[in-house]
């Protein structure tokens, strides 16, 4: 594989896009709006700063990262050389149908096509198109230069030779990927957002509040961030959307998003995404709040 293919420029597929390209990949970054595609590589750039400031990275490897990457706001101009389309757009099974089913006449025979998907089916995904045996997930943790796992979900018709090959190829860009089968929420999810969902349950209920739960989460059970903190850092919007993929696959209520989470979303409190979410990421109190949070 050469020619890598990322659609969706935003938190998920800047951080494939710039992951692929640090490897040594040829990158294809796309997206229906140039403004989303220049702030990717914005974000790009600052995070490679952010490495070579820690001694891991020259100007040179730098400038090579980004010279891989070029960006396009039509993927019919993207898609013909591809040998592996990886989607990153938002969590949303139409959206995502839509695409597979466009990418599937677009990309050479021989391509594979794979989902970034935090929870959707892989197998109803792979049925969009006229090659099942060669769609696959590519789950990546965010943020994706650190973070070293990556799911690889089988669908019900993927091949044995499209799995070996990515889960090959994940260990190329200095990833862990992990086997994984196709249910609700695949491994991550599944035992994530029912503890994410548990931590708004008990902000609802009054037992604590934000930052209480989230020290006690950080001090107590010894994680790096606490469960609000780590909503509002992947989007409370994408918390929900995993919740209800899982609730209508299990139809079981303990996957049941509680309504504080539905409120805030509908209510545009997205997390750091939309400035506010748990905690206030408006400039005038990110720092204050931020250095608080590392703090204890």
């Amino acid at each position: 594989m050469k020619n890598i293919v990322v659609i969706g420029a935003g938190t998920m597929g800047n951080g494939i896009a710039h992951t692929f390209a640090q490897s040594g990949f040829a990158v294809s970054l796309v997206d229906v709006n140039q403004n989303s595609l220049d702030k990717a590589i914005q974000t790009i750039t600052t995070n490679l700063d952010r490495i070579i400031a820690k001694g891991n990275l020259t100007e040179e490897e730098k400038a090579k990262t980004l010279a891989n990457i070029t960006t396009f706001t039509d993927l019919k101009e993207a898609a013909p050389n591809s040998d592996l389309i990886v989607e990153a757009a938002t969590e949303n099974l139409d959206l995502k149908l839509k695409i597979f089913t466009q990418i599937d006449e677009l990309a050479p025979e021989n391509c594979i096509l794979a989902t970034n998907t935090s929870s959707i089916s892989i197998t109803q995904i792979a049925a969009a198109t006229k090659r099942p045996e060669k769609v696959i997930g590519m789950h990546f943790m965010n943020p994706v230069p650190i973070m070293k796992l990556v799911e690889i979900i089988k669908g019900y018709s993927t091949s044995k030779e499209t799995f070996d090959e990515i889960f090959e190829l994940s260990k190329t860009l200095g990833k862990v990927p992990t086997e994984v089968n196709d249910y609700p929420g695949f491994v991550a999810n599944r035992i994530l957002m029912p503890m994410i969902n548990e931590a708004i349950e008990t902000l609802y209920n009054g037992v604590a509040g934000v930052e209480e739960i989230d020290t006690v989460m950080k001090l107590g059970m010894a994680h790096p961030m606490g469960p609000l903190q780590l909503a509002d850092f992947i989007g409370l919007d994408v918390c929900l959307a995993i919740l209800n993929v899982m609730y209508d696959g299990f139809k079981n209520p303990k996957y049941a998003p509680n309504p504080l989470l539905v409120n805030m979303v509908m209510a545009g409190k997205k997390g750091v995404k939309s400035g506010e979410g748990f905690y206030d990421y408006s400039e005038s109190k990110k720092a204050e709040k931020v250095s608080k949070m590392f703090l204890k």
